[in-house]
């Protein structure tokens, strides 16, 4: 349902019963919580019946409060803050039981991107990578770990690999700005997106490169220009941007492009471990 949410609910407050409108002026004015709790817990939160959220929902024109909840989650996915993030976060979690609640969240997510990949979005992206000229990774802040965790082994499979590093704007494309149509660009960005991920790929798409987007929604606007996209679900709503679903999709790309290229890795590495043993880059260990 494509509209400005807020507005339509200001639209609509006069034809909404006492109990939904309380809804309403809640979710205006704290649309960035609304979004991430239960039909029962706002109903508890406001003081009405759960029944009267759902019944709140379907007023709107949608299929039941998962369908609101998601439209909501849409409207905020770039605009939390990080101070609304710590509030989000704090009132999710059990103080007493941390550990098992993240580790289960994570799970979670790594499940619904099971169900959610694209498994010809992923092996497009395998053929693309494999007959690239040259390929750029771009990740930048949060996503920067593991955009260098990616360049990292891909420098062991191809030749011609190339991390974009910094944190400068204009440095950004003194980087990209020889991609060509035979290049591939790997671009990495999730809740808050950033805008010089954006811009680059923008210009990428101008010089005819073929882009992968590794990103949490086709409504990602790192999508609009990608060949293929690959979803991995993230919680835009934690303080902390867990990645761990954009890992396992990375690791996933790494083994398939190994599988591809297994004799020529083997002779890499053969030859690497050479090297690392000829200049001790490795301490050897050995139990006693």
């Amino acid at each position: 349902m494509e509209k400005d949410l807020i507005s339509e609910i200001e639209k609509s407050m006069d034809s909404f019963s006492k109990g939904q409108k309380k809804i309403a002026e809640y979710i205006i004015k704290h649309y960035d919580k609304a979004a991430f709790i239960t039909a029962s817990k706002l109903g508890e939160v406001v003081g009405v019946s759960e029944s009267t959220v759902v019944r709140f929902a379907v007023e709107l024109g949608y299929q039941g409060y998962p369908k609101l909840q998601k439209a909501l989650q849409e409207l905020i996915r770039n605009k939390l803050t990080s101070v609304q993030r710590m509030e989000i976060i704090t009132s999710k979690l059990n103080e007493q039981n941390i550990l098992k609640t993240v580790l289960m969240a994570d799970i979670d997510k790594l499940n619904k991107t099971i169900e959610e990949i694209d498994n010809e979005s992923f092996n497009g992206s395998v053929a693309t990578i494999l007959k690239a000229k040259k390929i750029y990774v771009i990740g930048t802040r949060s996503c920067y770990s593991i955009a260098n965790f990616l360049g990292f082994y891909l420098n062991h499979i191809f030749p011609d690999v190339k991390i974009i590093s910094t944190n400068s704007a204009s440095e950004t494309f003194e980087q990209i700005y020889r991609v060509d149509k035979d290049d591939v660009v790997i671009a990495i960005s999730f809740p808050r997106y950033s805008r010089r991920t954006i811009n680059a790929l923008k210009y990428a798409n101008e010089k005819k490169s073929s882009i992968i987007a590794i990103t949490d929604s086709l409504n990602s606007p790192i999508t609009e220009n990608a060949t293929y996209t690959l979803t991995a679900r993230c919680d835009m709503s934690s303080f902390v941007d867990s990645l761990v679903a954009p890992l396992s999709i990375i690791n996933a790309l790494i083994v398939a492009l190994v599988m591809e290229k297994k004799d020529e890795v083997v002779k890499t590495l053969s030859h690497l471990e050479d090297i690392w043993d000829e200049y001790e880059v490795y301490e050897k260990f050995s139990q006693k």
